[in-house]
């Protein structure tokens, strides 16, 4: 039986269910215990502020935040990025907050700029980029998170 201090607290993604997943479990896929879909999927969670609060305030992975908008090229073309890391991280949250269907949640963050990145650790801001990045920085800037 795995001692609970060792459990990790995740948000599921699809149905916002909170999930203590031992910690040495967290490499097998886990799904959630309410909805079955999986908590660590390889690919970015889109949030909106409810979501994103949840997520912030209950999930202990530490978290890459996109603010992006639909008319804006350079978003666009970071996507596949974005999408990539997320793949290659599962121990990290990549979610996109598009700011103009959710302008009030991306107005909390005040961005000025987009694609903005934000790093979450404990659900606090602990860092924060402007512009599409190549893999390699955006991998180095999540790990950095993770460490």
């Amino acid at each position: 039986m795995s001692d609970q201090r060792d459990a990790t607290i995740l948000v599921c993604p699809a149905c916002g269910t909170l999930n203590r997943v031992p910690a040495a479990r967290l490499n097998e896929r886990p799904v959630c215990g309410s909805c079955r879909a999986p908590l660590l999927p390889a690919a970015p969670i889109e949030t909106d502020g409810a979501r994103l609060a949840r997520f912030l305030e209950k999930d202990q992975l530490p978290a890459v935040l996109d603010l992006w908008a639909p008319w804006c090229g350079p978003c666009r073309a970071f996507a596949p990025t974005f999408a990539e890391a997320a793949a290659r991280l599962p121990q990290v949250r990549f979610l996109k907050l598009d700011t103009e269907a959710h302008a009030e949640a991306a107005a909390r963050f005040g961005v000025r700029a987009i694609p903005t990145l934000i790093g979450f650790r404990g659900g606090r801001e602990v860092a924060r980029l402007s512009g599409a990045l190549p893999l390699r920085d955006l991998l180095a800037f999540a790990e950095r998170l993770a460490a």
